[in-house]
């Protein structure tokens, strides 16, 4: 279904694409950021908290490590600050980098099994199509701060994947 190819490129766009949310969100304004937007989770920061949170929590199922405390009602302030989020956003990024680096052909094959605390019940899922959400729910969020970010007359950067740079 995907590749560890894939995994790689799809760490290197979030990658990238966060990289130029962290060097845009600290020039903004506190009322800019945490303005309600009418975003499924309000704000611009709202919505940048709960994608590093569900960040935190899929990549924590794939390569065991500690996950977020939070619950997903909670996401929205997992952070306390733009400064906080930057560099945890930062640490995440890296996170997802090594996993991917380190991901086999093999450890896409199978199921993943954990609870949800917010469907309430226990799962059972190709890691392949996991592997897929963490990153079409990266893409999803991010687009919606793209639109936020327009919004509030900012000028966010390109989001083509072709337009990647190829710096490794």
């Amino acid at each position: 279904m995907i590749t560890p190819e894939y995994c790689q490129t799809m760490a290197r766009y979030n990658a990238w694409q966060n990289t130029g949310l962290r060097e845009m969100i600290p020039a903004m304004s506190k009322e800019e950021l945490y303005q309600d937007r009418g975003a499924f989770f309000g704000s611009i920061m709202g919505t940048l908290n709960h994608l590093l949170w569900a960040d935190h929590l899929w990549i924590s199922r794939f390569d065991g490590g500690a996950g977020p405390d939070l619950s997903i009602a909670e996401s929205i302030d997992f952070t306390p600050t733009p400064a906080v989020w930057a560099a945890d956003r930062f640490r995440i990024d890296a996170r997802i980098t090594l996993w991917a680096e380190s991901v086999s052909a093999i450890d896409l094959v199978g199921d993943l099994k954990w609870y949800s605390g917010a469907m309430k019940r226990d799962f059972e899922k190709p890691v392949a199509l996991c592997v897929m959400q963490l990153f079409n729910h990266q893409t999803h969020h991010r687009g919606q701060v793209h639109a936020m970010l327009t919004a509030a007359r900012q000028k966010p950067n390109d989001t083509d994947l072709p337009f990647m740079p190829e710096d490794r």
